[in-house]
């Protein structure tokens, strides 16, 4: 089925048409027509599945027929997600898919200014993207009313629940409507999240996307077996042999982000970092450069990941492996995104060995290893400019010593 036989509005279709989509994904297929039933879905899919869309088509056909207008209905759509990046990314979905309706989308969260956005919103907003917090400091303010959403959306639920935000979830319940529509959105499903889900929705269509292999196809991963202290140099010799290319480096915490960074720095690389600890005006500014490609390396931690859809990242490094299999799925799906190729590399120490086992597991079948030969490995580490600036300060040290003991011998003589 073509996206110009459903039965939505002329404009989403315009605007669908221009972006030069022809087919729905897997889960856009089995998603939209029981979201435009009005029905409750929970639904389970991997990344790059094109999920957003696959809630925003419908939603704003939906909204658009309703004829909405602005403030004075209050938001219609509420959609929740864990980070500022994804906020922003869902947001950007929506205005695009929106462009040709009368459905204003607005993304808001914290880590800026809140007066703007509290203009905006008294302007008039059909679809509000939210993080937890900052939706929750503007009603707490009375500056945000939920009493009038008909259609709840939870995306990246898993993600909201590994960063702790399911008190957060249940207490969103009590300022919505009791009779609206729901749609729960995740990348993976356990007990848990299911708990969750089915005390959200009612009587809900379940929708699983698990493809044998979760990592997308055109995506080449593999796995090298690098020490922990030497993984740096490894990096460098991945970023000096792909000079043009944009590369995105996975690290586990937000200090390790900057060592990793200042280790580049050393020799004369340039690279930016994106965690939680950064104002947003300098995660927006970082994540625009790297999408010009004025910045060619990004190092991020796992809150970040999920937020990060970048046009044309040939390589990720997974320089620190994820702690689960999920984030490692995620990881890698930043690059080959829609029919463009990508590469994934990670570097696996002693004590990561434990978890690449726990996340082949997962995937079903071993990740490929990468051989690197004793010569390779000790080339890698003596050719870095670090150890280079290191051999010459150390050659000038001894230079200078040798002198020093010249001298004193000629004195001695005489």
């Amino acid at each position: 089925m073509k996206f110009e036989e459903y039965p939505i509005a002329d404009g989403i279709k315009t605007s669908i048409s221009k972006l030069g989509f022809k087919k729905p994904t897997d889960i856009q297929f089995k998603s939209i027509p029981p979201i435009l039933r009005g029905e409750d879905v929970l639904a389970i899919a991997h990344t790059g599945t094109g999920k957003t869309a696959a809630f925003a088509i419908p939603v704003l056909h939906i909204l658009q027929e309703r004829k909405i207008k602005g403030r004075p209905d209050g938001v219609k759509c509420l959609v929740m997600v864990p980070t500022h990046e994804l906020a922003l990314q869902t947001d950007n979905v929506f205005r695009v898919l929106g462009k040709h309706t009368r459905v204003k989308s607005f993304a808001i969260h914290g880590g800026v200014e809140q007066d703007p956005q509290i203009e905006q919103l008294n302007r008039g907003v059909d679809v509000l993207i939210a993080t937890p917090g900052r939706m929750f400091d503007l009603v707490s303010q009375g500056a945000l009313q939920l009493q009038r959403v008909e259609i709840l959306v939870l995306d990246e639920a898993d993600h909201m629940l590994d960063l702790g935000f399911i008190k957060d979830i249940r207490d969103l319940m009590r300022h919505l409507p009791r009779k609206r529509q729901t749609l729960f959105f995740s990348a993976t499903i356990d007990e848990k999240i299911k708990k969750i889900a089915y005390s959200l929705v009612t009587d809900a269509i379940r929708i699983q996307i698990s493809p044998k292999d979760p990592v997308a196809k055109n995506i080449d991963h593999a796995v090298a077996f690098i020490e922990m202290n030497d993984k740096r140099f490894f990096l460098e010799n991945v970023i000096t042999n792909n000079p043009d290319q944009k590369i995105l480096v996975f690290v586990r915490t937000k200090v390790r982000a900057e060592r990793v960074k200042k280790a580049l720095e050393r020799v004369n690389i340039q690279a930016e970092t994106i965690h939680g600890d950064k104002e947003q005006k300098q995660r927006q500014l970082t994540m625009q450069l790297f999408h010009k490609g004025e910045v060619k390396v990004l190092i991020a931690t796992d809150v970040s990941a999920r937020g990060i859809d970048i046009p044309d990242v040939e390589f990720v490094v997974n320089y620190d492996l994820p702690e689960s299999p999920e984030y490692y799925v995620h990881r890698v799906g930043r690059t080959g995104r829609g029919s463009h190729k990508g590469q994934a590399i990670s570097f696996c120490s002693k004590e990561e060995r434990e978890m690449l086992a726990t996340i082949e597991e997962q995937l079903g079948k071993p990740i490929y290893r990468t051989e690197i030969s004793k010569g390779f490995y000790r080339d890698t580490i003596e050719s870095s400019k670090e150890n280079e600036e290191t051999d010459w300060q150390s050659l000038l040290e001894q230079e200078e010593a040798f002198q020093k003991n010249r001298k004193k011998k000629r004195k001695n003589r005489h």
